[in-house]
């Protein structure tokens, strides 16, 4: 078997599965080219995250793998929190040839509006293994406040 047959062999046998290569060349290319564009190093991506509550707070863990903590900023704006950071590629590609691609690179932005009795004073942030956590403590609700009516 030829060099190069054997190169086309070996990058295909790293080639995802594809759902649309069955439509043939033309049409099932265009559908895998436009899924490979959401692997792309440039492409911005969103962090999952899991906001859960216990008596005492609300929880915001953000995975962040491979992230640093130097590259994520957490913001408070009235009532809203926003956690904005990026993760960069640490490859230097010289005479590497990419075949697949799955880890995302690039910025992220994430917001929401806090809970009505979340104290945004009280916030409290820590990352560590690549996760952050954003803990925001609960206030008690506002009492409704009676008002005495006069008469006359």
């Amino acid at each position: 078997m030829s060099e190069k047959k054997q190169e086309r062999k070996q990058e295909r046998s790293l080639e995802a599965w594809s759902p649309f290569r069955e439509f043939g060349s033309g049409l099932g290319r265009v559908f895998d080219e436009l899924l490979a564009e959401r692997s792309l190093p440039s492409m911005r991506w969103t962090p999952a995250l899991d906001v859960t509550e216990n008596d005492k707070a609300y929880i915001v863990t953000v995975e962040l793998p491979g992230a640093k903590r130097d590259d994520i900023t957490l913001e408070m704006h009235e009532d809203v929190l926003t956690i904005h950071g990026e993760k960069k590629s640490e490859r230097e590609e010289k005479d590497e040839r990419r075949h697949y691609v799955e880890r995302m690179y690039g910025s992220f932005s994430r917001s929401f509006r806090l809970p009505a009795p979340g104290d945004p004073d009280g916030i409290k942030a820590n990352f560590q293994a690549g996760v952050l956590t954003v803990e925001i403590p609960k206030t008690e609700a506002p009492k409704p406040r009676v008002i005495d009516i006069k008469t006359g």
